[in-house]
């Protein structure tokens, strides 16, 4: 009897050894200026969190391509615990297996409902979004001032927009533009959207023969065309923003990452930000939702530590204190009644707007469905330069736009 008394005891410490014993989490994310924010926000939030179930965290960030990347880790067997998972790539990635299902292991409840479905195949739940964004009017004051044009606002529809918008070429002459619109899905489909245009049907395929996408194609190009808009390349940009911030633009479409460019690039440039218009003929808006979010390997040998720290960097602790940081938009529902969207700021006025966005109108999610971003955009951007430039009319570039989709998902 002593000696299974004495068993036991040595059992029970080893039990107790065990259940001491640190685990180490870890994750990867993007490389650029993403480590220092997620470094700090870990630092912060995450590791006070979970150092009492004796977990430490170790954040390693993969420069360069990071889909390919977490591809190749992911085959190797090498891949974080918890990792960045793009909206975009949600069906991709969940295709081989390699993502952990979060149904019964995390609550999506608090999250916003649009971004739980971006994050959902066939019903299984394989992200929750740590943050999210979409698009929204972003406008020089000064210029709409000089041309004593009133501000975009929500009641604008595209006519009206427009309409602002020549106002204020006519107004300024020649050196100043009405807008800067690059030839790019990622602005035009939004339009789309707008006009109830949806980028894929049950079966996967892609129809841009339709009256709505026809409508928005042509009022995207039309702007263009006419002088009103001009493309980013045409400044020396390579994006918008960029366009926008050398002042000779009255408005740009942007998310919320323009505002810490602005504070950087041109600190004394006077912006408001407006909801995108409506179209006049549906009266809804559309907008794109652009998210990331935080998924679980499903090889992890640390499950339960690994749901305890995207728990934590997922908290209202940890999304307060990025939004109020002004480095993104929380994913949590709740947290749009924080005080810092109330602000009289441009910072809080924009984050506000963009936030609202992510769920006003016809939303769609910034994916591709099963296929690549690359592969399903480059033949719609290829139209709308085809079109912007004068090379084809809106029937010659949807024509080709159509037989090259057509090519793609017949793959």
């Amino acid at each position: 009897m002593k000696k299974i008394v004495l068993l036991g005891l040595a059992l029970s410490t080893l039990v107790g050894v065990a259940s001491a014993q640190n685990v180490t989490i870890k994750i990867n994310g993007y490389g650029g200026t993403d480590p220092a924010v997620v470094g700090d926000l870990i630092n912060r939030f995450v590791k006070p969190a979970v150092a009492k179930d004796n977990i430490t965290v170790v954040y390693e960030p993969l420069q360069g391509d990071y889909n390919q990347s977490l591809t190749n880790l992911l085959s190797a067997g090498n891949a974080g615990d918890v990792f960045y998972l793009p909206g975009e790539t949600v069906q991709a990635f969940a295709a081989t297996n390699r993502l952990l299902p979060l149904n019964g292991l995390v609550s999506s409840t608090p999250f916003l409902a649009a971004l739980n479905r971006t994050f959902t195949v066939n019903g299984k739940l394989y992200a929750i979004a740590k943050d999210t964004n979409s698009l929204a009017i972003v406008y020089n004051k000064d210029i709409f001032d000089e041309a004593k044009v009133a501000y975009p606002n929500a009641n604008d529809t595209w006519t009206t927009f427009a309409d602002k918008l020549r106002k204020v070429r006519q107004a300024l002459g020649n050196d100043y533009y009405g807008i800067c619109f690059p030839a790019d899905y990622a602005r035009m489909g939004a339009f789309a959207f707008a006009a109830g245009w949806r980028p894929f049907d049950s079966q996967g395929r892609t129809n841009v023969n339709t009256a709505s996408f026809r409508r928005a194609f042509d009022f995207y190009t039309g702007l263009v065309k006419d002088k009103t808009a001009i493309q980013p390349s045409d400044l020396s940009e390579g994006w918008s923003g960029g366009c926008f911030a050398k002042g000779k633009v009255a408005a740009a479409i942007e998310g919320n990452w323009i505002v810490n460019f602005l504070r950087d690039s041109a600190p004394n440039l006077k912006y408001g930000t407006a909801p995108l218009p409506k179209d006049p003929t549906t009266n809804r808006r559309g907008n794109f939702l652009y998210t990331v979010g935080w998924a679980i390997n499903a090889n992890t040998k640390n499950k339960d530590a690994a749901v305890k720290v995207l728990q934590a960097l997922t908290s209202v602790q940890a999304q307060t204190y990025i939004l109020e940081q002004g480095l993104a938009l929380p994913s949590r529902s709740a947290l749009q009644r924080n005080a810092f969207f109330t602000k009289n700021t441009p910072e809080s006025q924009a984050a506000n707007i963009i936030f609202r966005g992510s769920s006003d109108g016809n939303v769609q999610t910034y994916s591709a469905g099963r296929y690549t971003l690359n592969d399903f955009q480059r033949p719609i951007n290829e139209a709308l330069t085809s079109v912007m430039t004068g090379q084809a009319t809106t029937a010659q570039a949807l024509q080709r736009l159509q037989t090259a989709l057509n090519t793609l998902q017949r793959r």
